[in-house]
């Protein structure tokens, strides 16, 4: 499974699973644009990573929950690589609260970010990838949040629900020209983001309900979304890869 020629963007990419999924596609072989937000701590570092693969790389700084931002990050990516053929969208926000409680205008954000900003940069791709005739890969990184239902998630459990039903939409649509659309759907997955969240102590105790007994590595998600991006998955669109430990059968 090899990426060599291979030009992509990762959204999120500064730490985490975008981090992961922009390393993992750069040991493939493919050069990689990474955005994350402007004034991100953690962009250079992925870029420095990537550099040291031997891959060519640009960190984009850019709001990828806008349509502004992502016409920015489709443009510096083509004019650093020359074009794209892979698009990794992982960018979302989170924001836990109450349903009877939840702010409509977070809610809203909340909304734009985990789904439309995934409808914009991934049309605006397409249509790039169309323009220049060569098919290419879009991978959605949803969540077990988009199949399971989760208390105070309102927002973010609705925008990864709708990326799967995003993915499956574009995946009939641009088929003909060979364009494959996929969503990886990981589990509860140790990031930076999640210890901010929760105790060492509650991690461990969430492991243990896991039936695989542990926490997914962003590593392993990353190694799911390089699959879907390379040839061997030419065949494979509109799936749903999910890469969990069996974490939605963890009440079972």
């Amino acid at each position: 499974m090899r990426l060599d020629g291979k030009r992509a963007i990762v959204t999120g990419g500064g730490r985490g699973i975008g981090r992961a999924c922009a390393l993992e596609l750069a040991r493939q072989g493919a050069d990689v644009a990474v955005n994350d937000r402007p004034g991100s701590p953690d962009l250079a570092g992925t870029v420095a990573e990537i550099h040291a693969l031997g891959q060519r790389a640009c960190g984009i700084e850019a709001d990828a929950f806008t349509r502004a931002g992502c016409e920015t990050i489709l443009a510096e990516a083509i004019g650093q690589l020359g074009r794209v053929d892979i698009l990794i969208c992982n960018a979302s926000k989170v924001h836990r609260a109450p349903f009877l409680e939840y702010d409509p205008d977070t809610f809203q954000e909340v909304l734009n970010a985990t789904l439309t900003a995934g409808f914009h940069l991934s049309q605006l791709t397409a249509r790039h990838m169309v323009a220049t005739g060569g098919g290419g890969k879009i991978v959605f990184i949803s969540s077990v949040h988009g199949v399971i239902a989760f208390r105070n998630s309102v927002a973010y459990d609705s925008g990864k629900a709708g990326l799967l039903q995003l993915s499956k939409c574009l995946a009939l649509e641009l088929a003909p020209h060979r364009i494959n659309v996929n969503a990886v759907i990981p589990g509860w997955i140790d990031t930076p983001g999640e210890r901010l969240v929760f105790s060492d102590d509650q991690l461990h105790a969430g492991a243990a309900q896991i039936p695989i007994q542990r926490l997914g590595r962003p590593e392993e998600i990353a190694k799911a979304a390089a699959f879907l991006a390379s040839e061997d998955a030419e065949y494979v669109t509109s799936a749903e890869l999910r890469v969990d430990g069996a974490f939605v059968y963890r009440h079972n």
